[in-house]
């Protein structure tokens, strides 16, 4: 039976791909049904930072802010998270999306880092979301789980491609708990669709990727059940398909076997409509 879902879905546009101007994007973005933007803007220089204010106000679109940490060891990682929480925070974003930490860490470097981040988090009014994502800490199911159950408060972003890619096969279906402990810490999806060899499927409209169109959206009715259940009021997503390397290109002419804004609108609709009927 289908219970009445109290959330909103937020439809978020990442700007990773496009490549006209702001100008044009933006009202083409709002028609398209997004109400909020993803974007790394503490990397951009304040003109285009302004411009960029200017463009959000104009459009009525607000912002998920992406950060990124980095460096040599732990202590660099923290110092880059806080310069990213900073950042995100003179824009009043809904929440920070970090890439955070690194896979060549120890568990002991992973868990020093994360119990600093969460105390990081707790004293800023921004939400900050640890993205499960390739070379990062939470590259692998397994991996997030120990580091999750090892720090209360650690929220995510469940970027499930990655995950599908680095186990080369849809293998959330093998572990339901599992899924369910990752959707309990669930503040943001990335609905890109990803597949055995690759975190982005050529096109998920394809009658030959419709598998693995149907494990991920299995596994985003878990994590919108989840949020729902813990009274959260909205669930922001962002249809993250990218361009090349990501997106595949035919070769020698190097042309992109799909259309990134058609995929990015579909996914952006599909999932909606998915939604109201949740």
């Amino acid at each position: 039976m289908s219970v009445r879902n109290p959330m909103r879905l937020v439809l978020v546009r990442h700007l990773w791909g496009i490549s006209e101007s702001w100008e044009n994007a933006m009202p083409r973005i709002a028609a398209e049904g997004f109400t909020a933007i993803e974007a790394p803007v503490e990397r951009y220089a304040p003109a285009e930072a302004a411009r960029l204010r200017e463009l959000l106000a104009t459009h009525g679109l607000g912002l998920v802010a992406q950060g990124f940490t980095y460096g040599a060891d732990v202590d660099a990682h923290l110092a880059a998270l806080r310069a990213s929480l900073s950042a995100a925070a003179a824009w009043s974003p809904r929440l920070l999306n970090v890439q955070s930490g690194s896979d060549t860490w120890s568990h002991d470097e992973m868990l020093r880092f994360y119990r600093e981040a969460v105390r990081i988090a707790a004293d800023q009014v921004v939400p900050v979301a640890h993205e499960t994502h390739r070379g990062r800490c939470f590259n692998t199911p397994w991996a997030t789980r120990d580091l999750i159950v090892a720090v209360p408060g650690l929220q995510l972003t469940a970027d499930f491609s990655h995950w599908v890619c680095v186990a080369e096969r849809l293998v959330l279906d093998e572990d339901p708990a599992l899924l369910q402990l990752v959707a309990d810490r669930t503040v943001h999806i990335h609905a890109r669709v990803g597949y055995a060899g690759g975190p982005q499927v050529p096109d998920p409209r394809a009658p030959e990727w419709q598998d693995e169109v149907a494990a991920h959206e299995r596994w985003w009715d878990v994590v919108w059940r989840s949020m729902a259940a813990r009274g959260l009021e909205e669930c922001t997503l962002t249809p993250e398909f990218g361009p090349a390397p990501y997106m595949h290109h035919t070769p020698f002419s190097n042309t992109p076997v799909a259309d990134l804004w058609d995929i990015c609108a579909w996914q952006a609709q599909r999932q909606a409509e998915r939604f109201r009927s949740l």
